[in-house]
């Protein structure tokens, strides 16, 4: 299925493939800070789009699965806000699943993340997924080298099978320069409004940049598959790859166009015999 828009979109915005070594270098990619009017202008146009993909995946059943990974800071969370601040939470659900329980410590390992799994008419939304393993688990220590492993080699099976059973699999992994990256957190560190995003494990893993990235390139080299590729986007500049990853985003759904209603708004009625209580009303101070 398709329409002249989303194919429109696919040659637009060619897959950002990665190979069996990826290429992660910031060359070729806009680092200029877009103008905020551009951006938004731009956003409020992808938006839209993201409310027709919503219709479409409502009206046909559609089971929708996009997973966000990557550098810590590198604008999972505000990415994911953009996406779903204008569409229904009862289509768009976001998953940010907590430490395990001991009941799911004791289960196999991807069967706390398969009740999340999308059922027909819903986009689903991982803020970091199955792939903690691949990543802060391994490098933190929190699994064995061992399990590592048996989870790479296991997972393109799974995610296999997630496709045979008709869920449009998408994966993203953000990728931030290691320069930026620490002039993220260390924005963090002083603004009262972003301290509650820098954890003691946050500081333990910035440390070990190289660690991640030898994860991350494990990663690729054993999950990139066929059914189920990673897409890598720089986020440098958060405007820009907010709207990359949205963009991208939209030309792999072949959802159609939305059709503009003709609504009309329907008269009042009249109030009739209607009169105001006269209880008293406990109204909220006004100091704006």
């Amino acid at each position: 299925m398709g329409h002249g828009k989303g194919k429109k979109a696919r040659k637009d915005h060619a897959s950002v493939r990665s190979a069996s070594a990826p290429d992660l270098s910031v060359g070729g990619v806009a680092r200029v800070k877009m103008p905020r009017k551009e951006y938004e202008a731009e956003l409020s146009r992808l938006q839209g789009e993201l409310v027709a993909m919503q219709e479409w995946v409502k009206a046909s059943g559609a089971k929708v699965c996009v997973v966000f990974e990557g550098r810590d800071t590198a604008g999972k969370g505000g990415t994911i806000k953009r996406i779903v601040e204008r569409v229904s939470p009862r289509v768009f659900r976001v998953v940010a699943t907590p430490a395990p329980t001991d009941r799911e410590r004791s289960q196999m390992y991807l069967q706390r993340y398969i009740g999340h799994f999308p059922a027909a008419g819903e986009v689903v939304i991982f803020d970091r997924s199955w792939y903690n393993r691949a990543g802060v688990e391994r490098v933190m220590g929190y699994c064995t080298p061992k399990e590592s492993k048996k989870f790479l080699e296991s997972v393109p099976s799974v995610e296999l099978a997630m496709v045979d059973s008709g869920i449009i699999l998408i994966k993203y992994w953000l990728e931030v320069s290691a320069d930026e990256q620490t002039r993220r957190i260390k924005s963090r560190i002083h603004d009262p409004r972003k301290v509650w995003k820098l954890s003691d494990l946050d500081l333990k893993s910035y440390s070990r940049w190289y660690d991640y990235s030898r994860a991350r390139d494990a990663m690729f080299e054993a999950t990139d598959t066929a059914w189920a590729p990673w897409y890598v986007a720089q986020t440098d500049v958060k405007k820009r790859g907010r709207l990359n990853i949205i963009s991208h985003l939209l030309s792999q759904i072949p959802y159609e166009p939305l059709h503009e209603r003709d609504v009309r708004l329907p008269n009042r009625q009249r109030a009739g015999n209607y009169q105001r209580p006269t209880l008293p009303m406990r109204h909220i101070p006004t100091p704006f």
